[in-house]
Protein backbone atom coordinates (compact mmCIF):
# COMPACT_ATOMS: atom_id res chain seq x y z
CA UNK A 1 0.00 0.00 0.00
CA UNK A 2 2.73 2.16 0.66
CA UNK A 3 3.94 1.82 -3.39
CA UNK A 4 5.65 5.04 -4.73
CA UNK A 5 3.51 7.08 -7.20
CA UNK A 6 5.25 9.05 -9.92
CA UNK A 7 3.26 12.54 -11.79
CA UNK A 8 4.01 15.24 -13.36
CA UNK A 9 3.33 18.35 -11.43
CA UNK A 10 1.57 19.64 -14.46
CA UNK A 11 -1.12 16.24 -14.25
CA UNK A 12 -1.61 16.30 -10.66
CA UNK A 13 -2.64 20.21 -11.00
CA UNK A 14 -4.88 19.10 -13.59
CA UNK A 15 -6.84 16.55 -10.91
CA UNK A 16 -6.69 19.19 -8.48
CA UNK A 17 -10.34 21.04 -10.26
CA UNK A 18 -12.96 22.77 -8.29
CA UNK A 19 -15.73 20.72 -7.14
CA UNK A 20 -18.34 23.69 -8.22
CA UNK A 21 -18.95 21.86 -11.96
CA UNK A 22 -20.00 18.43 -10.15
CA UNK A 23 -22.96 17.04 -11.78
CA UNK A 24 -26.31 15.79 -10.39
CA UNK A 25 -26.43 12.17 -9.51
CA UNK A 26 -29.37 12.07 -11.75
CA UNK A 27 -26.84 12.31 -14.54
CA UNK A 28 -23.73 10.32 -13.04
CA UNK A 29 -25.87 7.55 -12.61
CA UNK A 30 -26.20 6.60 -16.40
CA UNK A 31 -23.37 6.78 -17.54
CA UNK A 32 -22.34 3.63 -14.83
CA UNK A 33 -25.33 1.86 -15.58
CA UNK A 34 -24.36 2.02 -19.47
CA UNK A 35 -20.64 0.83 -18.41
CA UNK A 36 -21.53 -1.93 -15.72
CA UNK A 37 -24.87 -3.58 -18.08
CA UNK A 38 -22.26 -5.10 -20.62
CA UNK A 39 -20.33 -6.76 -17.79
CA UNK A 40 -22.36 -7.28 -14.56
CA UNK A 41 -26.16 -6.54 -13.28
CA UNK A 42 -26.66 -2.75 -11.75
CA UNK A 43 -25.61 -3.02 -8.33
CA UNK A 44 -26.90 -0.46 -5.97
CA UNK A 45 -24.65 2.11 -4.19
CA UNK A 46 -24.55 4.46 -1.57
CA UNK A 47 -24.61 8.39 -2.35
CA UNK A 48 -21.27 8.71 -1.21
CA UNK A 49 -19.72 5.98 -3.07
CA UNK A 50 -21.88 7.49 -6.76
CA UNK A 51 -20.94 11.18 -5.63
CA UNK A 52 -17.26 9.81 -5.83
CA UNK A 53 -17.42 7.81 -8.90
CA UNK A 54 -18.72 10.75 -10.14
CA UNK A 55 -16.18 12.59 -9.32
CA UNK A 56 -13.45 9.99 -10.68
CA UNK A 57 -14.47 9.81 -13.78
CA UNK A 58 -14.74 13.98 -14.56
CA UNK A 59 -11.28 13.57 -13.39
CA UNK A 60 -10.19 10.57 -16.00
CA UNK A 61 -12.03 12.73 -18.83
CA UNK A 62 -10.09 15.86 -18.06
CA UNK A 63 -6.92 13.37 -17.62
CA UNK A 64 -7.57 12.11 -21.06
CA UNK A 65 -7.93 15.43 -22.79
CA UNK A 66 -4.50 16.52 -21.67
CA UNK A 67 -3.33 13.48 -22.64
CA UNK A 68 -4.87 13.94 -26.07
CA UNK A 69 -3.43 17.35 -26.31
CA UNK A 70 -0.02 16.45 -25.57
CA UNK A 71 -0.16 13.06 -28.24
CA UNK A 72 -1.06 15.84 -30.63
CA UNK A 73 1.75 18.25 -30.03
CA UNK A 74 4.90 15.82 -30.47
CA UNK A 75 3.21 13.59 -33.21
CA UNK A 76 4.44 15.47 -36.22
CA UNK A 77 8.18 15.03 -35.48
CA UNK A 78 7.84 11.58 -34.04
CA UNK A 79 4.95 9.88 -35.65
CA UNK A 80 7.10 9.65 -39.10
CA UNK A 81 10.04 8.09 -37.76
CA UNK A 82 8.72 5.69 -35.83
CA UNK A 83 6.70 3.22 -38.49
CA UNK A 84 9.97 3.27 -40.53
CA UNK A 85 11.96 1.16 -38.05
CA UNK A 86 9.54 -0.07 -35.98
CA UNK A 87 6.18 -2.29 -36.26
CA UNK A 88 3.15 -0.74 -36.87
CA UNK A 89 1.45 -1.37 -33.02
CA UNK A 90 4.74 0.25 -31.03
CA UNK A 91 3.76 4.01 -31.83
CA UNK A 92 0.68 3.08 -30.13
CA UNK A 93 2.07 1.91 -27.06
CA UNK A 94 4.86 4.68 -26.82
CA UNK A 95 2.86 7.46 -26.37
CA UNK A 96 0.24 6.91 -24.01
CA UNK A 97 2.64 6.13 -20.65
CA UNK A 98 2.81 9.94 -19.76
CA UNK A 99 -0.82 10.16 -19.41
CA UNK A 100 -1.11 6.30 -18.03
CA UNK A 101 1.64 7.23 -15.23
CA UNK A 102 -0.29 9.65 -13.86
CA UNK A 103 -1.40 8.62 -10.23
CA UNK A 104 -5.49 9.24 -9.64
CA UNK A 105 -5.81 11.90 -6.66
CA UNK A 106 -4.33 11.08 -3.02
CA UNK A 107 -6.32 7.89 -2.24
CA UNK A 108 -9.98 8.23 -0.80
CA UNK A 109 -11.71 6.08 1.69
CA UNK A 110 -12.08 2.32 0.34
CA UNK A 111 -15.97 1.70 -0.46
CA UNK A 112 -17.82 -0.47 2.07
CA UNK A 113 -18.56 -2.72 -0.99
CA UNK A 114 -15.98 -4.69 -2.21
CA UNK A 115 -18.09 -5.50 -5.35
CA UNK A 116 -17.89 -1.70 -5.85
CA UNK A 117 -14.37 -2.29 -7.21
CA UNK A 118 -15.07 -5.61 -8.66
CA UNK A 119 -17.02 -4.22 -11.60
CA UNK A 120 -14.75 -1.55 -13.01
CA UNK A 121 -11.59 -3.71 -14.18
CA UNK A 122 -13.84 -5.07 -16.97
CA UNK A 123 -14.07 -1.92 -18.77
CA UNK A 124 -10.38 -0.72 -18.56
CA UNK A 125 -9.62 -4.13 -19.99
CA UNK A 126 -11.43 -2.83 -22.94
CA UNK A 127 -10.84 0.26 -23.14
CA UNK A 128 -6.51 -0.88 -22.90
CA UNK A 129 -6.76 -2.68 -26.09
CA UNK A 130 -6.35 0.68 -28.40
CA UNK A 131 -3.23 1.33 -26.77
CA UNK A 132 -5.12 3.98 -24.47
CA UNK A 133 -5.58 2.67 -21.25
CA UNK A 134 -8.42 4.74 -18.95
CA UNK A 135 -7.24 5.89 -15.56
CA UNK A 136 -11.06 4.70 -14.95
CA UNK A 137 -10.32 1.20 -13.83
CA UNK A 138 -7.79 2.43 -10.73
CA UNK A 139 -9.70 5.50 -9.35
CA UNK A 140 -12.81 2.97 -9.20
CA UNK A 141 -11.01 0.14 -7.62
CA UNK A 142 -10.89 2.50 -4.38
CA UNK A 143 -9.71 -0.64 -2.45
CA UNK A 144 -6.09 -0.32 -3.86
CA UNK A 145 -6.19 1.74 -6.33
CA UNK A 146 -1.95 1.41 -6.94
CA UNK A 147 -2.45 -2.06 -8.02
CA UNK A 148 -4.74 -1.38 -10.74
CA UNK A 149 -2.75 1.68 -12.62
CA UNK A 150 0.14 -0.27 -13.03
CA UNK A 151 1.44 0.61 -16.35
CA UNK A 152 4.22 -1.23 -16.58
CA UNK A 153 2.54 -4.26 -17.49
CA UNK A 154 0.93 -3.19 -20.50
CA UNK A 155 4.44 -1.06 -21.72
CA UNK A 156 6.58 -4.58 -21.10
CA UNK A 157 4.18 -5.91 -24.04
CA UNK A 158 5.37 -3.05 -26.50
CA UNK A 159 9.39 -4.36 -27.40
CA UNK A 160 9.03 -5.97 -30.50
CA UNK A 161 11.37 -8.83 -29.57
CA UNK A 162 9.46 -11.78 -31.20
CA UNK A 163 10.17 -10.51 -35.11
CA UNK A 164 14.57 -10.99 -34.50
CA UNK A 165 14.29 -14.83 -33.58
CA UNK A 166 12.52 -15.92 -37.15
CA UNK A 167 15.49 -15.00 -38.79
CA UNK A 168 17.84 -16.95 -36.45
CA UNK A 169 15.63 -20.12 -36.63
CA UNK A 170 15.81 -19.94 -40.41
CA UNK A 171 19.13 -19.49 -40.86
CA UNK A 172 19.71 -22.62 -38.85
CA UNK A 173 17.63 -24.89 -41.19
CA UNK A 174 19.16 -23.48 -44.01
CA UNK A 175 22.65 -24.15 -43.31
CA UNK A 176 21.50 -27.87 -42.58
CA UNK A 177 20.01 -28.32 -45.58
CA UNK A 178 23.23 -27.48 -47.42
CA UNK A 179 25.53 -29.52 -45.21
CA UNK A 180 23.39 -32.93 -46.05
CA UNK A 181 23.03 -31.75 -49.35
CA UNK A 182 26.82 -31.58 -50.37
CA UNK A 183 27.89 -35.05 -49.41
CA UNK A 184 26.08 -37.09 -51.80
CA UNK A 185 28.20 -34.89 -54.96
CA UNK A 186 31.53 -36.80 -54.24
CA UNK A 187 30.34 -40.36 -56.11
CA UNK A 188 29.20 -38.31 -59.16
CA UNK A 189 33.23 -37.39 -60.14
CA UNK A 190 34.39 -40.28 -59.14
CA UNK A 191 31.82 -42.42 -61.67
CA UNK A 192 33.06 -39.38 -64.16
CA UNK A 193 36.54 -40.12 -63.56
CA UNK A 194 35.82 -43.64 -64.21
CA UNK A 195 34.37 -43.40 -67.26
CA UNK A 196 37.28 -40.95 -68.72
CA UNK A 197 39.55 -43.65 -67.88
CA UNK A 198 37.95 -46.02 -69.68
CA UNK A 199 37.46 -44.00 -72.39
CA UNK A 200 41.29 -43.19 -72.46
CA UNK A 201 42.08 -46.80 -72.38
CA UNK A 202 39.83 -47.98 -74.98
CA UNK A 203 41.09 -44.72 -77.48
CA UNK A 204 45.08 -45.93 -76.18
CA UNK A 205 44.14 -49.43 -77.70
CA UNK A 206 42.26 -48.43 -80.60
CA UNK A 207 44.82 -46.13 -81.31
CA UNK A 208 47.45 -48.71 -81.02
CA UNK A 209 45.75 -50.62 -83.42
CA UNK A 210 45.05 -48.23 -86.15
CA UNK A 211 49.05 -47.42 -85.56
CA UNK A 212 49.61 -50.83 -86.32
CA UNK A 213 47.24 -51.81 -88.74
CA UNK A 214 48.58 -48.82 -90.79
CA UNK A 215 51.86 -50.16 -90.78
CA UNK A 216 51.14 -53.78 -91.72
CA UNK A 217 48.92 -52.97 -94.63
CA UNK A 218 51.44 -50.26 -95.38
CA UNK A 219 54.24 -53.29 -95.75
CA UNK A 220 51.66 -55.49 -97.74
CA UNK A 221 51.83 -53.50 -100.83
CA UNK A 222 49.78 -50.77 -102.70
CA UNK A 223 47.21 -52.58 -103.11
CA UNK A 224 45.83 -52.45 -99.13
CA UNK A 225 45.98 -49.14 -99.14
CA UNK A 226 43.80 -48.41 -101.57
CA UNK A 227 41.62 -51.27 -100.21
CA UNK A 228 42.37 -49.43 -97.01
CA UNK A 229 41.18 -46.43 -98.40
CA UNK A 230 37.91 -47.74 -100.03
CA UNK A 231 36.58 -49.72 -96.62
CA UNK A 232 37.72 -45.79 -94.99
CA UNK A 233 35.18 -43.86 -97.74
CA UNK A 234 32.70 -46.43 -97.56
CA UNK A 235 32.28 -46.02 -93.29
CA UNK A 236 32.50 -41.88 -94.32
CA UNK A 237 29.29 -42.17 -96.98
CA UNK A 238 27.48 -44.06 -94.70
CA UNK A 239 28.10 -41.95 -91.66
CA UNK A 240 27.28 -39.11 -93.57
CA UNK A 241 24.26 -40.01 -95.54
CA UNK A 242 23.00 -41.25 -92.39
CA UNK A 243 22.41 -37.90 -90.95
CA UNK A 244 19.95 -36.89 -93.95
CA UNK A 245 17.25 -38.97 -91.83
CA UNK A 246 17.89 -36.55 -88.76
CA UNK A 247 16.21 -33.71 -90.50
CA UNK A 248 12.87 -33.00 -89.98
CA UNK A 249 10.51 -34.26 -92.14
CA UNK A 250 8.20 -32.24 -94.25
CA UNK A 251 4.48 -30.79 -94.23
CA UNK A 252 3.49 -33.43 -96.69
CA UNK A 253 5.00 -36.32 -94.80
CA UNK A 254 3.48 -35.63 -92.16
CA UNK A 255 -0.20 -35.82 -93.59
CA UNK A 256 0.20 -38.58 -96.59
CA UNK A 257 1.79 -41.97 -95.53
CA UNK A 258 3.08 -41.15 -92.33
CA UNK A 259 3.82 -44.22 -91.29
CA UNK A 260 5.44 -45.73 -94.13
CA UNK A 261 8.86 -45.58 -95.79
CA UNK A 262 10.44 -44.48 -98.34
CA UNK A 263 11.97 -48.04 -100.10
CA UNK A 264 13.84 -46.74 -102.81
CA UNK A 265 15.84 -44.27 -100.73
CA UNK A 266 19.07 -46.38 -99.27
CA UNK A 267 18.78 -48.46 -102.55
CA UNK A 268 19.68 -45.64 -104.83
CA UNK A 269 22.09 -44.02 -102.26
CA UNK A 270 24.29 -47.04 -102.59
CA UNK A 271 23.42 -46.78 -106.08
CA UNK A 272 25.29 -44.01 -106.98
CA UNK A 273 28.22 -44.52 -104.92
CA UNK A 274 29.13 -47.84 -106.78
CA UNK A 275 28.16 -46.26 -110.24
CA UNK A 276 30.90 -43.20 -108.87
CA UNK A 277 33.72 -45.60 -107.41
CA UNK A 278 33.12 -47.63 -110.87
CA UNK A 279 34.05 -44.15 -112.72
CA UNK A 280 36.82 -42.94 -110.77
CA UNK A 281 38.91 -46.24 -109.77
CA UNK A 282 38.06 -47.14 -113.75
CA UNK A 283 39.96 -43.81 -114.64
CA UNK A 284 42.92 -44.59 -112.19
CA UNK A 285 43.66 -48.16 -113.30
CA UNK A 286 43.28 -47.52 -116.79
CA UNK A 287 45.55 -44.34 -116.34
CA UNK A 288 48.66 -46.50 -114.50
CA UNK A 289 48.04 -50.00 -115.83
CA UNK A 290 47.91 -49.38 -119.79
CA UNK A 291 50.13 -51.50 -119.98
CA UNK A 292 47.59 -54.42 -118.69
CA UNK A 293 44.54 -53.21 -119.72
CA UNK A 294 44.85 -52.81 -123.25
CA UNK A 295 47.40 -55.84 -123.85
CA UNK A 296 44.13 -57.95 -123.05
CA UNK A 297 41.25 -58.57 -125.00
CA UNK A 298 38.50 -59.19 -122.71
CA UNK A 299 39.48 -55.71 -120.85
CA UNK A 300 40.10 -53.94 -123.75
CA UNK A 301 36.09 -53.53 -124.30
CA UNK A 302 35.56 -51.49 -120.50
CA UNK A 303 39.01 -49.77 -121.36
CA UNK A 304 38.20 -48.26 -124.49
CA UNK A 305 34.35 -47.59 -123.44
CA UNK A 306 34.64 -46.72 -119.64
CA UNK A 307 33.35 -43.38 -119.92
CA UNK A 308 29.98 -43.96 -121.82
CA UNK A 309 29.19 -47.20 -119.84
CA UNK A 310 29.88 -45.12 -116.50
CA UNK A 311 27.25 -42.28 -118.00
CA UNK A 312 25.04 -44.73 -119.02
CA UNK A 313 24.88 -46.47 -115.83
CA UNK A 314 24.54 -43.09 -113.82
CA UNK A 315 21.34 -41.95 -115.90
CA UNK A 316 19.80 -46.01 -115.06
CA UNK A 317 20.11 -44.24 -111.62
CA UNK A 318 18.51 -41.38 -111.95
CA UNK A 319 15.82 -42.48 -114.35
CA UNK A 320 14.93 -44.66 -111.20
CA UNK A 321 15.15 -41.64 -108.91
CA UNK A 322 11.93 -40.28 -111.03
CA UNK A 323 10.28 -43.21 -111.26
CA UNK A 324 10.92 -43.71 -107.49
CA UNK A 325 9.48 -39.78 -106.55
CA UNK A 326 5.87 -40.06 -104.18
CA UNK A 327 3.45 -37.71 -102.84
CA UNK A 328 4.11 -36.90 -99.60
CA UNK A 329 7.92 -37.49 -99.96
CA UNK A 330 8.77 -35.12 -102.56
CA UNK A 331 11.06 -32.87 -100.29
CA UNK A 332 12.83 -35.56 -98.41
CA UNK A 333 13.24 -37.54 -101.18
CA UNK A 334 14.97 -34.17 -103.67
CA UNK A 335 16.87 -32.84 -100.10
CA UNK A 336 18.55 -36.80 -100.30
CA UNK A 337 19.37 -36.30 -103.80
CA UNK A 338 21.16 -33.48 -103.43
CA UNK A 339 22.83 -34.70 -100.40
CA UNK A 340 24.45 -37.96 -102.38
CA UNK A 341 25.49 -36.33 -104.75
CA UNK A 342 27.27 -33.87 -102.54
CA UNK A 343 28.66 -36.36 -100.52
CA UNK A 344 29.50 -38.02 -103.34
CA UNK A 345 31.79 -34.99 -104.92
CA UNK A 346 33.69 -34.44 -100.88
CA UNK A 347 34.49 -38.09 -99.71
CA UNK A 348 34.54 -39.99 -102.82
CA UNK A 349 36.43 -37.70 -105.69
CA UNK A 350 38.47 -36.91 -102.55
CA UNK A 351 39.59 -40.65 -101.89
CA UNK A 352 39.62 -41.56 -105.84
CA UNK A 353 42.82 -38.46 -105.62
CA UNK A 354 44.37 -39.94 -102.49
CA UNK A 355 44.12 -43.47 -104.43
CA UNK A 356 46.13 -41.87 -107.41
CA UNK A 357 48.06 -40.67 -104.57
CA UNK A 358 48.92 -44.28 -103.71
CA UNK A 359 49.93 -44.97 -107.21
CA UNK A 360 52.19 -42.28 -107.87
CA UNK A 361 54.56 -43.36 -104.82
CA UNK A 362 53.37 -44.73 -101.00
CA UNK A 363 55.56 -41.66 -100.14
CA UNK A 364 53.01 -39.20 -101.01
CA UNK A 365 50.37 -41.18 -99.28
CA UNK A 366 52.54 -42.23 -96.06
CA UNK A 367 54.46 -38.91 -95.66
CA UNK A 368 51.15 -36.71 -96.11
CA UNK A 369 49.27 -38.59 -93.75
CA UNK A 370 51.96 -38.61 -90.95
CA UNK A 371 51.76 -34.75 -91.17
CA UNK A 372 48.16 -34.47 -90.52
CA UNK A 373 48.59 -36.54 -88.11
CA UNK A 374 51.68 -35.23 -86.03
CA UNK A 375 50.09 -31.31 -86.36
CA UNK A 376 46.84 -32.89 -84.50
CA UNK A 377 48.64 -34.37 -81.87
CA UNK A 378 51.03 -30.89 -81.22
CA UNK A 379 48.02 -29.32 -81.85
CA UNK A 380 46.85 -30.61 -78.32
CA UNK A 381 50.10 -30.45 -76.49
CA UNK A 382 50.98 -26.78 -77.18
CA UNK A 383 47.26 -25.96 -76.30
CA UNK A 384 47.52 -27.96 -72.87
CA UNK A 385 50.57 -26.45 -72.25
CA UNK A 386 50.58 -22.55 -73.40
CA UNK A 387 46.86 -22.31 -74.73
CA UNK A 388 44.78 -19.73 -73.52
CA UNK A 389 43.58 -17.43 -76.95
CA UNK A 390 40.50 -19.43 -78.32
CA UNK A 391 41.09 -19.84 -82.21
CA UNK A 392 37.50 -20.60 -83.53
CA UNK A 393 34.24 -20.53 -82.11
CA UNK A 394 33.44 -23.86 -83.83
CA UNK A 395 36.57 -25.88 -81.53
CA UNK A 396 36.35 -23.86 -78.47
CA UNK A 397 39.16 -26.20 -77.37
CA UNK A 398 41.33 -24.74 -80.17
CA UNK A 399 43.67 -22.44 -79.12
CA UNK A 400 46.23 -19.96 -80.82
CA UNK A 401 49.47 -20.95 -79.10
CA UNK A 402 48.75 -24.47 -79.99
CA UNK A 403 47.88 -23.63 -83.76
CA UNK A 404 51.24 -21.84 -84.07
CA UNK A 405 53.07 -24.35 -82.28
CA UNK A 406 51.52 -27.29 -83.84
CA UNK A 407 52.81 -25.33 -87.18
CA UNK A 408 56.76 -25.01 -86.07
CA UNK A 409 56.82 -28.83 -84.64
CA UNK A 410 55.47 -29.81 -87.84
CA UNK A 411 57.62 -28.36 -90.27
CA UNK A 412 60.53 -29.90 -88.44
CA UNK A 413 59.11 -32.93 -88.82
CA UNK A 414 58.17 -33.06 -92.18
CA UNK A 415 61.81 -32.25 -92.82
CA UNK A 416 63.08 -35.35 -90.96
CA UNK A 417 60.52 -38.30 -91.68
CA UNK A 418 60.53 -37.34 -95.57
CA UNK A 419 64.48 -37.75 -95.04
CA UNK A 420 63.63 -40.91 -94.01
CA UNK A 421 61.42 -42.47 -96.20
CA UNK A 422 62.85 -41.31 -99.12
CA UNK A 423 65.63 -43.60 -99.64
CA UNK A 424 63.78 -46.04 -100.07
CA UNK A 425 62.55 -47.40 -103.71
CA UNK A 426 59.71 -49.02 -102.10
CA UNK A 427 58.27 -46.00 -101.09
CA UNK A 428 59.09 -43.23 -104.23
CA UNK A 429 58.47 -45.72 -107.17
CA UNK A 430 55.51 -45.57 -108.58
CA UNK A 431 53.18 -48.63 -109.05
CA UNK A 432 54.05 -51.26 -111.50
CA UNK A 433 52.89 -53.73 -110.26
CA UNK A 434 50.11 -53.80 -107.54
CA UNK A 435 51.54 -57.34 -106.31
CA UNK A 436 55.08 -55.82 -105.04
CA UNK A 437 55.28 -55.86 -101.21
CA UNK A 438 58.07 -54.48 -98.65
CA UNK A 439 59.79 -57.71 -99.27
CA UNK A 440 59.67 -57.21 -103.05
CA UNK A 441 62.84 -56.31 -105.05
CA UNK A 442 61.55 -52.95 -106.23
CA UNK A 443 63.65 -50.53 -108.78
CA UNK A 444 63.05 -47.93 -110.65
CA UNK A 445 64.37 -44.25 -112.23
CA UNK A 446 63.64 -42.10 -109.36
CA UNK A 447 62.21 -38.93 -109.78
CA UNK A 448 64.59 -36.45 -110.06
CA UNK A 449 62.89 -34.56 -106.70
CA UNK A 450 64.65 -37.04 -104.83
CA UNK A 451 67.95 -36.83 -106.22
CA UNK A 452 70.77 -35.21 -103.92
CA UNK A 453 71.49 -31.49 -105.02
CA UNK A 454 74.64 -29.48 -103.57
CA UNK A 455 73.86 -26.06 -103.17
CA UNK A 456 77.14 -23.64 -103.10
CA UNK A 457 77.68 -21.22 -100.41
CA UNK A 458 78.68 -17.79 -101.55
CA UNK A 459 82.72 -17.51 -100.89
CA UNK A 460 82.35 -14.50 -98.33
CA UNK A 461 79.39 -16.16 -96.47
CA UNK A 462 81.64 -19.81 -96.60
CA UNK A 463 84.57 -17.42 -95.41
CA UNK A 464 82.59 -15.72 -92.46
CA UNK A 465 81.67 -19.68 -91.70
CA UNK A 466 85.40 -20.85 -91.62
CA UNK A 467 86.49 -17.92 -89.44
CA UNK A 468 83.96 -18.50 -86.46
CA UNK A 469 83.50 -22.11 -86.96
CA UNK A 470 87.12 -23.59 -88.09
CA UNK A 471 85.27 -25.85 -90.57
CA UNK A 472 85.60 -25.17 -94.38
CA UNK A 473 81.72 -25.07 -95.52
CA UNK A 474 81.37 -24.61 -98.98
CA UNK A 475 77.96 -26.50 -100.07
CA UNK A 476 74.99 -27.40 -98.35
CA UNK A 477 73.77 -30.76 -100.02
CA UNK A 478 69.78 -30.31 -100.51
CA UNK A 479 67.01 -32.80 -102.36
CA UNK A 480 64.15 -30.87 -103.62
CA UNK A 481 61.67 -33.23 -102.10
CA UNK A 482 62.92 -31.20 -98.61
CA UNK A 483 61.18 -27.98 -99.97
CA UNK A 484 58.46 -30.02 -101.27
CA UNK A 485 58.36 -31.05 -97.67
CA UNK A 486 57.96 -27.44 -96.06
CA UNK A 487 55.41 -26.15 -98.88
CA UNK A 488 53.21 -29.74 -97.40
CA UNK A 489 53.61 -29.24 -93.88
CA UNK A 490 52.55 -25.53 -94.26
CA UNK A 491 49.16 -26.47 -96.10
CA UNK A 492 49.06 -29.75 -93.32
CA UNK A 493 49.15 -27.42 -90.48
CA UNK A 494 47.40 -24.20 -91.77
CA UNK A 495 44.75 -25.18 -93.92
CA UNK A 496 43.90 -28.89 -93.35
CA UNK A 497 43.00 -28.27 -89.85
CA UNK A 498 39.82 -26.02 -91.09
CA UNK A 499 38.87 -29.60 -92.67
CA UNK A 500 38.09 -30.44 -89.15
CA UNK A 501 36.66 -27.14 -88.50
CA UNK A 502 34.12 -27.64 -91.22
CA UNK A 503 33.17 -31.08 -89.45
CA UNK A 504 33.09 -29.28 -86.48
CA UNK A 505 30.46 -26.95 -87.67
CA UNK A 506 28.62 -29.80 -89.47
CA UNK A 507 28.01 -31.84 -85.68
CA UNK A 508 26.86 -28.48 -84.48
CA UNK A 509 24.05 -28.32 -87.48
CA UNK A 510 22.68 -31.65 -86.44
CA UNK A 511 23.35 -30.75 -82.61
CA UNK A 512 25.61 -34.84 -82.60
CA UNK A 513 28.90 -35.55 -80.87
CA UNK A 514 30.24 -38.02 -83.03
CA UNK A 515 29.47 -38.85 -86.78
CA UNK A 516 29.54 -42.37 -85.35
CA UNK A 517 30.59 -45.04 -83.57
CA UNK A 518 32.61 -46.69 -86.09
CA UNK A 519 35.83 -46.31 -84.10
CA UNK A 520 35.26 -47.17 -80.31
CA UNK A 521 36.92 -44.35 -78.36
CA UNK A 522 37.74 -42.22 -81.53
CA UNK A 523 33.80 -41.68 -82.87
CA UNK A 524 33.38 -42.21 -86.34
CA UNK A 525 35.31 -42.87 -89.00
CA UNK A 526 34.67 -39.58 -90.36
CA UNK A 527 35.86 -37.78 -87.51
CA UNK A 528 39.02 -39.33 -87.95
CA UNK A 529 39.67 -38.32 -92.06
CA UNK A 530 37.91 -34.60 -91.99
CA UNK A 531 41.18 -33.47 -92.49
CA UNK A 532 42.89 -36.02 -94.50
CA UNK A 533 40.61 -35.81 -97.64
CA UNK A 534 41.51 -32.29 -98.25
CA UNK A 535 44.93 -33.00 -97.79
CA UNK A 536 44.98 -35.60 -100.07
CA UNK A 537 43.36 -33.44 -102.64
CA UNK A 538 46.14 -30.36 -102.25
CA UNK A 539 48.89 -33.14 -102.38
CA UNK A 540 47.41 -34.58 -105.70
CA UNK A 541 47.10 -31.52 -107.16
CA UNK A 542 50.32 -30.10 -106.03
CA UNK A 543 52.31 -33.66 -107.03
CA UNK A 544 50.56 -33.41 -110.79
CA UNK A 545 51.13 -29.65 -111.11
CA UNK A 546 54.91 -29.58 -109.90
CA UNK A 547 56.59 -33.07 -109.82
CA UNK A 548 55.35 -35.09 -111.97
CA UNK A 549 57.08 -36.37 -115.32
CA UNK A 550 55.48 -36.52 -117.99
CA UNK A 551 56.91 -38.53 -120.75
CA UNK A 552 56.44 -41.25 -122.83
CA UNK A 553 55.54 -44.66 -121.65
CA UNK A 554 54.94 -47.75 -122.74
CA UNK A 555 51.28 -48.04 -121.95
CA UNK A 556 50.70 -44.57 -123.52
CA UNK A 557 51.91 -45.31 -126.57
CA UNK A 558 50.37 -48.80 -126.47
CA UNK A 559 47.01 -46.91 -125.48
CA UNK A 560 47.32 -44.19 -128.87
CA UNK A 561 47.89 -47.81 -130.84
CA UNK A 562 45.06 -49.79 -129.75
CA UNK A 563 42.42 -46.69 -129.49
CA UNK A 564 44.26 -44.92 -132.74
CA UNK A 565 44.92 -47.19 -135.16
CA UNK A 566 43.42 -49.97 -137.17
CA UNK A 567 44.24 -53.84 -137.13
CA UNK A 568 46.26 -53.04 -140.76
CA UNK A 569 48.15 -50.04 -139.33
CA UNK A 570 48.96 -52.64 -135.85
CA UNK A 571 50.05 -55.01 -138.15
CA UNK A 572 52.43 -52.82 -140.34
CA UNK A 573 53.68 -51.14 -137.08
CA UNK A 574 54.84 -54.13 -135.55
CA UNK A 575 56.63 -55.39 -138.92
CA UNK A 576 58.39 -52.16 -139.22
CA UNK A 577 59.20 -52.44 -135.27
CA UNK A 578 60.89 -55.70 -136.13
CA UNK A 579 62.82 -55.00 -139.03
CA UNK A 580 64.30 -51.95 -136.84
CA UNK A 581 64.94 -54.64 -133.85
CA UNK A 582 67.05 -56.94 -135.80
CA UNK A 583 68.75 -53.35 -137.49
CA UNK A 584 70.27 -52.47 -133.64
CA UNK A 585 71.20 -56.37 -133.87
CA UNK A 586 68.93 -57.03 -131.40
CA UNK A 587 67.27 -60.68 -131.50
CA UNK A 588 63.42 -60.86 -130.87
CA UNK A 589 62.27 -64.25 -128.96
CA UNK A 590 58.93 -66.22 -130.70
Amino acid sequence: MSKSRFASRTAFDALQIDNSDEESEEEVVPEVVVEESSTEPPVKMTKTAMKKAAKAARDAKRQHRLGLSRDVSPSPSTTPDVPKSHSPAVPTFSLPPEPIAVEPPPPVEPAPHPKESERVPPTTNGNGINGVIQPLAPVVDLAEPPKEVDVPKPISVVPAEPPAPPPVIKAGPAKQTVAFSAPPQPPAPDAEQVKKRQNVVTRTVWTLIMIFGFIGLLLLGHGYMVILVMICQTLVYREVTALFSLSKPSEESKVVDHGKKDPWSKTLNWYFFAVTNYFLYGESIIYYFKHVVFADAQLLPFATNHRMISFVLYTIGFMGFVMSLKKGYLKQQFGLFCWVHMTLLLIVVSSHFIVNNILEGLIWFFVPASLVICNDVFAYIWGQLVGHTPLISLSPKKTVEGFVGAFITTVLFSLAWGSFFMRFDYMICPVHDLGVSAWSSVACRPNPTFIWKEWQIWAPVANFLYTCLGVTIKSIPYVPYHFHLIFMSTFASLVAPFGGFFASGFKRAFDIKDFGHSIPGHGGMTDRMDCQFLMGVFVYVYHSTLIREHHVTVGSVLQTIVSGLTVDEQLELIGDLKRYLEGQGIRIPC
